[in-house]
C-alpha cells in the first residue's frame, strides 16, 4: 500500500502533537493529578492516534481504487476493511 505525500504529513503532525501531549499525560501523572484529567488526556491522545490511522487507510484505499482493477483490488479493499475494522 503506497500513502500519498500528503497524507503521510499530515499524519505525522498528529502523531508529532500526540507524542507531545502523551509527554504531557506522563508529567501529569508524576505530578499526581486528578485522574479526570488524565483519563480526558488519554481519550484525546487516542482518538488522535486513530484519525492518524484513519488517515492512512483512506489514503491507501484512494490508491486501492484508482490503480487496480479486478482480483487485485477486491484483495485490496479487504485487506483495507481488516485495516479499518483493526482502529475501530
Amino acid at each position: 500500500m503506497q500513502v500519498d505525500e500528503d497524507a503521510v504529513r499530515d499524519v505525522i503532525k498528529r502523531l508529532r502533537r500526540a507524542e507531545g501531549q502523551i509527554r504531557g499525560i506522563i508529567g501529569m501523572l508524576e505530578e499526581g493529578r486528578e485522574c479526570a484529567e488524565v483519563v480526558t488526556q488519554l481519550a484525546a491522545v487516542s482518538r488522535a492516534l486513530d484519525r492518524a490511522g484513519f488517515k492512512i487507510i483512506a489514503s491507501g484505499l484512494q490508491q486501492c481504487i484508482a490503480g487496480q482493477n479486478g482480483d487485485d483490488r477486491r484483495a485490496s479493499l479487504e485487506q483495507m476493511e481488516k485495516l479499518f475494522l483493526s482502529l475501530a
